[in-house]
């Protein structure tokens, strides 16, 4: 019998080893699912925080008093800030960002300068396209000499000079294939009278460049004073092919 009963006490012991109490399985589940719901809140708050700085940016500079520019073209405007920054063609320093959208009508203020470090608007203007890029609207874009055309991409500014069109920006094209001649074929940021609303009430459009984004008169030595000497300028239009391939666009 004594034999029996130790056959039974092994048999018991074996049995129990494997059994956890309830409290030990529901602890190791709720510490799991904790981790689990901790990874999750983390992940979702970095996206939220990728997602939302351009928003934030957006949402923080004061647009009162001038024309407001769409979100969409302001995002595509800083990934490539940012983007000619991290290849070093801008210096980190950099915090002006000039903005011109060629989807919009030539007779609205369609150019903007940025201040993205002190987040507001420093001039609101108009500014010419092309005389072959289209009447009242930008329509048509080239990277060629003698096109008479605007070209749309990424730019970095230069030094400044005089020349026939008076006191003028010299403009470094950044993307290839669509603006990159741009320095060849000098278009530069210049002052012209037919860009104005006098202009423009007479003519139902403002005048028109060679391709150049002219700008008042009036404006041309503060715009062109602030933003000169290594700053980037956008050019924008919805062009797909354009926005699919720039090098500056990919996030």
């Amino acid at each position: 019998m004594k034999g029996f009963y130790s056959l039974l006490g092994i048999v018991y012991l074996i049995s129990t080893s494997f059994y956890l109490s309830p409290d030990k399985t529901d602890n190791k589940e709720i510490k799991n699912t904790k981790k689990i719901e901790t990874l999750v809140e983390t992940k979702s708050e970095k996206n939220t925080n990728s997602l939302s700085s351009s928003e934030e940016l957006y949402q923080s500079i004061s647009f009162e008093n001038t024309n407001k520019l769409q979100f969409d073209v302001f995002a595509k405007a800083l990934l490539g800030f940012e983007n000619l920054k991290k290849a070093g063609k801008l210096g980190q320093e950099a915090h002006l960002l000039t903005i011109c959208d060629f989807s919009l009508s030539s007779n609205t203020k369609r150019l903007w300068v940025i201040d993205t470090q002190e987040k507001k608007v420093l001039f609101n203007s108009l500014v010419a396209h092309g005389k072959n890029t289209g009447e009242e609207f930008a329509t048509n874009f080239s990277n060629t000499e003698s096109s008479l055309q605007s070209s749309m991409g990424f730019y970095i500014t230069e030094s400044t000079y005089n020349g026939d069109n008076g006191y003028s920006l010299k403009l470094l094209g950044m993307d290839k294939g669509f603006n990159d001649a741009a320095y060849k074929r000098a278009v530069v940021m210049h002052g012209a009278d037919y860009v104005s609303e006098e202009f423009a009430t007479v003519h139902k459009r403002i005048g028109r460049s060679w391709g150049c984004p002219a700008i008042p008169r009036a404006l041309t030595e503060p715009i062109i004073n602030t933003i000169k000497g290594k700053n980037c300028l956008f050019i924008y239009y919805p062009d797909q092919n354009y926005l699919s391939s720039s090098e500056w666009l990919k996030a």
